[in-house]
Parts: structure tokens; C-alpha cells; sequence
């Protein structure tokens, strides 16, 4: 791959990112299949694992851009309600509603509640079959303080998901490798039949993430 930005070409980082991408099975998948990240294929071996989509869902996408596990729920649960919602602009999909903003703003979550004609502040009786939650921060590379900002937002997931999901519903969401990673289990395992912490193939073997699938919600 010839690259043409020379301030990408300097930094030692991008090739190798560039390089990486270029010899990527996953990436060249997606793109013959139409997937707009390798990451569907995330969220598509999890769920050939646990089975926890089915047609005529409501599905919430959280950390959703540029949208492949929503285009694949979409895809292949075509009755299914799919919300998504992600800082960045996620461009349209057939029968997915999207919106832009930040989910830990009263604005956003104010959306996904009338979508979704949720109570307020209660935990159980929601609409939801599944949430889902790639959120990930913006990473400073260091190893502990990446892993507090996504604690924070896994636990405003969850927080959500809490009072979004119906009764045998299902929460997945990103984690990263780290000490208070066991804690947060140990809470969601209060709500939820089944917990499972694992690390999908496609998830890059360098990458410190970890994907928390939660089924059979408590209430």
C-alpha cells in the first residue's frame, strides 16, 4: 500500500495501522460482504455463540459508527427496531434510526426514551430486547487511565440498560482488560441469568477490549 499523506508515512504508528489493514482477512471480508467495519463480525460471532438475536427485536446500538452492527442486525433481523446513536455521524441505514450526540447527555438519553417510551428512573419494565454498546474513549495510551474511561462508560451502559430492557432481555458491551473489570461483572451478574466475558476471533489479539454478553435479564 503506497501512502500518499507524508506526515502518515512519517509516523511509524499509521504504517504500521496502514500495513495492518492492508493484510487484514476481517477488513477485506467486510468489504466484500458490504460491512462498513470489520467489526460486524464482532457482534456476528457472539451471536453465533449465544443466540441472543431474533426477528422483531428492539435493539438499541450504542458506540454505534459508522454502523456495522447495526447493518447487520438490519440485514439479518429485517422486522427487528433498531435505535443507534454515536457522537460521530453514522449515515443512513434501511431500518435503522439513528442520532448524533453524546449518550451520557440528558439530550440523547432523553431520545432514546421516547423512542423506546420508556419510564423514568425505574429499573425493570422496559422495551428493549438487547442493548449493545461499542462505546470506547479516545485512548491516551495509558493503560490505566484508558481503562477508568471505559469503565465509566460501561457503566452508563449498563445504567441504561438496566432501565431500557424487558425482562429476559440481553446487554453486551466493550470492556478493557483490567482490575476493576471484575467488579463491574459482579454487578451485572445480580441482573442477568447468564454472564459470559469473552474475546470474539475477530477482536485484534493486540487489543486490550474485552466484550461483556449478559442474557436473561433479572430486573
Amino acid at each position: 500500500m503506497k501512502i500518499l499523506n507524508k506526515k502518515i508515512a512519517q509516523h511509524k504508528s499509521s504504517v504500521a495501522w496502514l500495513q495492518r489493514q492492508a493484510h487484514d482477512p476481517y477488513v477485506e471480508r467486510a468489504h466484500k460482504e458490504g460491512y462498513r467495519a470489520r467489526a460486524a463480525y464482532k457482534i456476528i460471532e457472539m451471536n453465533e455463540k449465544y443466540h441472543f438475536f431474533k426477528n422483531g427485536q428492539v435493539v438499541v446500538d450504542l458506540g454505534a459508527a459508522p454502523g456495522s452492527w447495526s447493518q447487520f442486525v438490519a440485514r439479518e433481523f429485517p422486522k427487528s427496531k433498531i435505535f443507534a446513536m454515536d457522537l460521530l455521524e453514522i449515515k443512513p441505514i434501511n431500518g435503522v434510526e439513528t442520532y448524533q450526540g453524546d449518550f451520557t447527555s440528558d439530550e440523547a438519553l432523553r431520545w432514546l426514551e421516547q423512542k423506546l417510551n420508556l419510564p423514568h428512573d425505574e429499573i425493570g419494565g422496559g422495551t428493549a430486547d438487547v442493548v449493545m454498546s461499542d462505546m470506547a474513549p479516545n485512548t491516551v495510551g495509558h493503560k490505566k487511565t484508558d481503562h477508568i474511561r471505559q469503565m465509566v462508560l460501561l457503566e452508563y451502559a449498563l445504567d441504561f440498560a438496566l432501565r431500557a430492557l424487558k425482562h429476559g432481555g440481553t446487554f453486551i458491551a466493550k470492556s478493557f482488560t483490567g482490575g476493576t473489570t471484575n467488579d463491574l461483572v459482579k454487578q451485572i451478574k445480580e441482573h442477568f441469568e447468564d454472564v459470559h466475558y469473552i474475546k470474539p476471533p475477530s477482536s485484534r489479539k493486540d487489543s486490550v477490549e474485552m466484550f461483556i454478553v449478559a442474557t436473561g435479564f433479572k430486573g
